[in-house]
């Protein structure tokens, strides 16, 4: 039986920053604090800690004066910045750069006057940050069906969490554009107020590897897909790769692979979520290659 591990998987380049500040700040500092889990993968993250990190909350901030404390590649809003100010925390920002520059923009289209609408999940840390460049007034939708949530009688701006899914994106986009229409039919408003953006905002390395991970599924008799649970990309990619192979399984971890899925087949694909290190796919086709010698 072949084993072999996707060579588009692993970190997107977001977090191989993030992660490379975080060590290379360890190297002179005792300690550092991440604001939150530096990535969603809780094998990634022990091992961090076993270098000095240390995960807190948002509620450990106030107890920290003087400290080191990390911005993840997730971002953080401007209160948390104030925050960190009012108790004189140095903040080592590794906010991921593709992140920050959406913070800017719906800032700018908020500054305007614009109803600015996310396609994400409200509880994502991403999000959140998001959300705080609009003094929390953004709109959050994941679906179609919430776009009842919008007042399309207000000029609109949408935008998207990084690491949703572009068919997603833009069948919201859609019903916006065609909602807004309506309410100019019926004379709601004036025609000079109908004024709908969508910006396109997810990252191109996650919605760049759906034809490669497709293909690389298809390839394989069996796909073992690793992430972390409360990865936001892992759940998409893995949906994807289940779409493009039916016997695609999720483990965060070694102890979940099964004896029986490998029985009688020739060929393993491997593949991650951007948040899933190369270490750790490693060790999960050395313990696959073990199971099917045994």
């Amino acid at each position: 039986m072949t084993v072999t591990i996707d060579k588009n998987s692993g970190f997107c380049w977001g977090v191989v920053r993030t992660v490379d500040i975080a060590e290379e700040v360890m190297k002179d500092s005792p300690e550092l604090y991440s604001l939150g889990p530096i990535i969603h993968n809780p094998m990634e993250i022990s091992r961090l800690k076993e270098k000095g990190l240390e995960t807190i909350s948002h509620g450990d901030l106030e107890k920290l004066s003087g400290k080191k404390v990390l911005i993840r590649a997730h971002g953080e809003p401007p209160s948390t910045y104030a925050l960190a100010r009012e108790h004189n925390i140095e903040l080592i920002d590794a906010t991921c750069p593709v992140v920050t520059k959406v913070q800017e923009r719906i800032r700018k289209f908020y500054d305007k006057g614009y109803q600015v609408v996310i396609f994400g999940k409200k509880d994502h840390a991403e999000v959140i940050g998001l959300v705080g460049h609009t003094n929390g007034e953004a709109v959050v939708i994941k679906s179609v069906e919430e776009t009842s949530k919008v007042d399309t009688s207000r000029k609109t701006v949408l935008f998207s969490q990084t690491t949703m899914d572009k068919p997603t994106f833009y069948a919201i986009a859609k019903v916006l554009k065609e909602k807004i229409q309506a309410e100019f039919e019926v004379g709601t408003f004036e025609e000079s107020a109908i004024d709908f953006h969508a910006k396109d905002t997810i990252c191109g390395q996650v919605s760049g590897r759906d034809k490669k991970l497709r293909e690389f599924a298809s390839q394989n008799d069996v796909m073992i897909f690793v992430a972390g649970r409360n990865s936001s990309n892992g759940k998409v990619l893995y949906d994807i790769c289940r779409e493009a192979n039916p016997s695609t399984y999720f483990i965060e971890d070694i102890p979940e692979l099964k004896r029986e899925w490998f029985e009688g087949k020739e060929s393993v694909g491997i593949s991650g979520a951007t948040s899933t290190p190369q270490w750790l796919m490693e060790k999960v086709k050395a313990a696959i290659s073990t199971l099917s010698e045994a």
